[in-house]
């Protein structure tokens, strides 16, 4: 539990609101008992009886109940009778006003505000299961929810907006993903939500608001400084004070667009083994979308189109740059500047007729429709890439046809899974970028042989003794195992299973792409992909010691004491008929 207890404050609260009800059930019921146990009762050998405070409250609890046991202990007079339907009626007001009052604190922001964060803070104080607190549930948190879903990997949530947490609901994720309607920057949220939990594997800043991801990042680092953070991005002041901390990853959604924008017209065997990797929709592995050279027209020229003219920039591709505000940092030797808005007349200035491509990229969805309209009736040949800003308006962007749709929020959501399942992944990636096209294309072929036409499933193995037992105990006994060996099906034995080893860190370094026969040692961290039934047969060779040896040696040894006597003796048996026949 947090130090600011939620307890306190819901239990505060009750009190608070509960304090007069209470206080009036208690004196009508005092006053209720005590004149009872007063009042004079019927009479007896002349003498009239009287009900003492033991029976008096034993009367007021039945009666209380409605459950009516009738008078007891004995027949009352009138006055007992009068006395009690006094107490009756005013028993049944205060009754009223306490559950009214009941009703109204149930109803009061402020409770149910103090109850949720109380059993939110019970369910990650309770969760023993790795997970990631993830801040922000907009169009990238709500992304990134759904890709560690379908991953298996739990998520704690944090959002400003009670619609969206509202929305979490009805989710239909795979795992439990509490969630709380809370400011995620506040340090007592994030200690609810697990930040010094021993189970919390990353905290991710995902917020539209800059100002808001360095305060969480500079709060997680405070209250976990051993706690890796990954921050959204799109001010360059803001991204130099999170670089300068420790253990923070900075994404910056825009440069993303422009790399992803740059391999889909320069490398596109990268951009479609990178779209393959991260199960964008309709997307063959080794049938890359192929953008034509040439010069290119930039509608927009904000953060985005900064990235956008930097890399493509700096690698010759000529631009056309449409922006009513764009200044002269964005003049060079290749760009032609067109200071207006992106309509028929803009278009024409900046030569749509003989372009190569588009890029719309600016921060209005409505606006970039609009334009690719333009574009649709002045050029149909052109190659066409547009911006989607919001998820909300996947039907329209779906209904445009357009070559390549990037949404900053779903290439954002993507780049943090590949971070949040491996940084291998994304390694890879960056370690393809610098080879020749050759190297990516080899890659390619070997996966589609295979994995073949099914999806692809990303996920690391580390060769240590709580995810790797069997592993680990077999090399710590001086035993050799090499990647081929361990990917090998015991069930088919000797065939692979459908898996590629694709990195494997090691001691703060990472190999790429070893080969069958590269041998494994303790504390590795491997990269596989394959097909997703491969997994838990993999992780049963991790774990089963027989399954383990029998896939290294071929031998499928005797399991328990007494088949592995019986196969011992056996073997002496053999022997000694060997060594009588040479005899």
């Amino acid at each position: 539990m947090t130090p600011t207890s939620d307890l306190d404050r819901v239990a505060m609260i009750v009190l608070r609101y509960m304090r007069r009800p209470l206080f009036a059930l208690l004196f009508v019921y005092s006053v209720g008992i005590i004149g009872m146990a007063l009042m004079p009762g019927q009479v007896v050998d002349g003498e009239a009886t009287r009900m003492n405070l033991f029976h008096a409250f034993y009367f007021f609890t039945y009666t209380a109940t409605t459950t009516g046991f009738g008078e007891l202990p004995n027949g009352f007079s009138e006055e007992q009778r009068l006395w009690t339907i006094l107490c009756l009626y005013t028993g049944v007001i205060a009754w009223f006003y306490a559950i009214g009052s009941l009703i109204h604190l149930v109803q009061n922001p402020y409770f149910i505000q103090a109850m949720d964060g109380f059993r939110f803070a019970r369910k990650v104080e309770r969760n023993a299961e790795p997970f990631v607190i993830l801040c922000g549930f907009g169009d990238a948190g709500s992304l990134l929810a759904r890709g560690l879903s379908d991953h298996r990997m739990r998520a704690v949530i944090l959002d400003a907006d009670p619609e969206r947490i509202k929305a979490l609901g009805v989710r239909d994720y795979t795992v439990p993903m509490p969630g709380l309607h809370a400011d995620a920057s506040a340090p007592k949220h994030l200690l609810a939500a697990g930040v010094e939990h021993p189970a919390c594997q990353a905290l991710v800043a995902l917020t539209n608001n800059n100002d808001v991801n360095l305060k969480i990042a500079v709060m997680a680092r405070h209250l976990n400084p051993g706690l890796r953070v990954v921050c959204r991005s799109t001010s360059a002041r803001h991204e130099a004070n999170l670089r300068a901390l420790d253990n923070v990853t900075v994404v910056d959604p825009f440069e993303i667009f422009a790399q992803l924008l740059y391999w889909a017209i320069a490398r596109p065997e990268l951009h479609n083994l990178n779209a393959w990797f991260v199960g964008a929709r309709g997307v063959a592995l080794g049938a890359p979308l192929k953008a034509p050279r040439g010069n290119w027209i930039l509608c927009g020229y904000g953060r985005m189109g900064y990235w956008v003219h930097r890399y493509l920039g700096a690698h010759g591709v000529g631009l056309r740059i449409i922006d009513p505000d764009v200044d002269a940092q964005g003049d060079g030797e290749d760009t032609v500047l067109v200071r207006a808005h992106a309509d028929h007349a803009a278009l024409v200035t900046a030569g749509i007729d003989d372009a190569a491509g588009i890029v719309v990229a600016t921060d209005c969805d409505a606006d970039n429709l609009s334009t690719l309209l333009s574009v649709t009736e002045l050029n149909p040949a052109v190659f066409r890439i547009v911006r989607q800003n919001s998820h909300e308006n996947q039907v329209a962007f779906d209904a445009a046809r357009a070559d390549l749709v990037l949404q900053p929020s779903l290439t954002t959501a993507r780049r943090i899974l590949k971070l949040l399942i491996s940084p291998l992944v994304q390694e890879l990636i960056d370690w393809l970028a610098e080879r020749e096209p050759s190297r990516t294309e080899a890659v390619v072929a070997r996966l589609q042989a295979t994995v073949g036409a099914e999806p692809p499933h990303l996920w690391s193995v580390r060769l240590i003794p709580g995810e790797a037992p069997a592993v680990t105990r077999y090399l710590d006994s001086d035993g050799m195992i090499t990647l081929g060996a361990l990917c090998r099906d015991a069930r088919a034995f000797p065939d692979a299973l459908p898996c590629e080893a694709l990195a494997v860190r090691r001691e703060g370094r990472s190999i790429m792409l070893p080969d069958r026969d590269f041998p494994l040692e303790g504390g590795d961290e491997l990269l596989f992909c394959g097909v997703h039934w491969v997994k838990p047969i993999l992780q049963a060779t991790l774990h089963n010691p027989y399954t383990l040896r029998y896939v290294v040696t071929g031998v499928d040894a005797p399991r328990g004491y007494l088949f592995a006597w019986l196969d011992a003796r056996s073997q002496r048996r053999r022997s000694d008929h060997r060594l009588a026949g040479r005899r």
